[in-house]
């Protein structure tokens, strides 16, 4: 739906589909419930997840031209896809392997601009559309820091190669389509700063050139085509893992007149760990309750002196709940961004409110969409219906709008 900041969905890597027809079957379930609760008389978009097998299903002419006609009945629309997970994201073990295909990859890239060739299909000629992806890899499969610079490189290039066929796209038809790098903990890229290294020190430097080459164009229009199909995705949750100042990295983004692909609305856990004994018992068992197999769960510590200990998973950082001088842990559980406390804990749900209020200072993007994947996995007290769940969400998101 289209709101005083932008067009507002939900992204639905929430389902548990494991190819196109149960991802059909799912959104035919559920998402009527969603409109009708959120956005009953106005289109109502929707973030649209595919997997690897589901996309290459979506290629079939017969689908596609189903799932448009299917869109059109319910006055949906999609203006943005997450193609950060390539294989199964549900009822299997995920942890590092979301990162699996990686950047380093053909078969990211074939993927990806699949992704791209099956959204400008669904695109209306009149609005932009981006696709979330992986910070390139995982860093932690890197043994050295030369590994880790040629698997950087040979990412870089592979995402270039996607780029160039979104400046096709463009010139023939017209859409703007914008691939949206997602920064998380762990990541080859893990924070706005590392993107906006990366993006100057590395897509500009490799990129240029290709751009130059293949498009006969200047140095300066170069950058400009890759300043406008490469994009970040702001998720709000990695963001404020990192302890990150949004304040100051919008404004960064804004110097370096780098853009936002879209705002991912999300919540992590967090905790002030100066407390009493008894009080810090219960938060660690708090934490240990959110402890689960599917998907990694980092946690970053800040220490009293200001510096950040990452752990890579929950139990490495419950094995290491005593460190000294930590001050507070926060981990990455997308959790339901409707809450502000569970049990003990508290979550950054401040931040998403941080983060609105910029956006409706700045307008730094159009595409925002609450991403809350966790639903099958979070403890059963906190967990609704799931389209009851979404569309919580989506209307403490759209109050949070109407309050601004």
């Amino acid at each position: 739906m289209k709101t005083q900041l932008g067009h507002l969905t939900y992204c639905t890597n929430i389902h548990a589909g494991k190819n196109w027809a149960e991802d059909f079957e799912i959104l035919q379930q559920h998402y009527p419930e969603i409109k009708q609760s959120v956005s009953a008389e106005t289109p109502l978009g929707i973030g649209l997840r595919l997997s690897h097998s589901a996309s290459l299903e979506l290629q079939n002419e017969d689908k596609l031209a189903a799932f448009i006609a299917w869109l059109k009945a319910q006055n949906a629309y999609v203006f943005t896809m997450n193609g950060f997970p390539y294989g199964e994201f549900h009822h299997t073990v995920v942890k590092a392997d979301v990162h699996t295909p990686d950047w380093t990859s053909a078969e990211r890239r074939e993927y990806t601009i699949r992704l791209f060739k099956i959204l400008s299909r669904l695109l209306p000629d009149e609005q932009e559309r981006g696709i979330s992806t992986s910070p390139l890899s995982y860093r932690h499969w890197f043994k050295t820091q030369e590994d880790l610079k040629a698997a950087s490189k040979a990412a870089t290039l592979n995402i270039i190669a996607v780029l160039k066929t979104l400046v096709y796209i463009g010139r023939q038809t017209g859409k703007y389509l914008h691939l949206d790098l997602e920064p998380e903990p762990d990541g080859i890229i893990e924070t706005g700063l590392e993107y906006i290294a990366w993006f100057e020190q590395e897509l500009l430097v490799l990129g240029i050139p290709e751009i130059i080459a293949e498009f006969q164009v200047s140095a300066a229009e170069a950058e400009s085509l890759l300043k406008k199909h490469l994009c970040l995705c702001y998720d709000v949750c990695h963001f404020s893992i990192g302890y990150e100042n949004h304040r100051e990295m919008i404004a960064a983004l804004k110097a370096k007149d780098l853009r936002v692909g879209k705002i991912q609305i999300s919540a992590a856990l967090k905790a002030n760990l100066k407390t009493g004994i008894e009080e810090r018992q219960a938060i660690k068992n708090s934490f240990a309750e959110f402890n689960e197999p599917t998907y990694l769960h980092q946690v970053v510590a800040v220490k009293e002196d200001g510096t950040l200990l990452r752990y890579p998973d929950l139990p490495e950082a419950l094995a290491d709940f005593d460190h000294a001088d930590v001050r507070e842990w926060r981990a990455h559980f997308h959790v339901p961004v409707a809450l502000s406390n569970i049990n003990v804990l508290q979550t950054t749900q401040s931040d998403i409110m941080e983060v609105l209020k910029l956006q409706k200072e700045y307008q730094f993007t159009n595409h925002l969409e609450v991403e809350t994947y966790t639903w099958e996995v979070l403890p059963e007290a906190i967990k609704l219906p799931i389209s009851t769940s979404i569309s919580k969400e989506l209307n403490w998101v759209i109050n949070q709008i109407d309050q601004l």
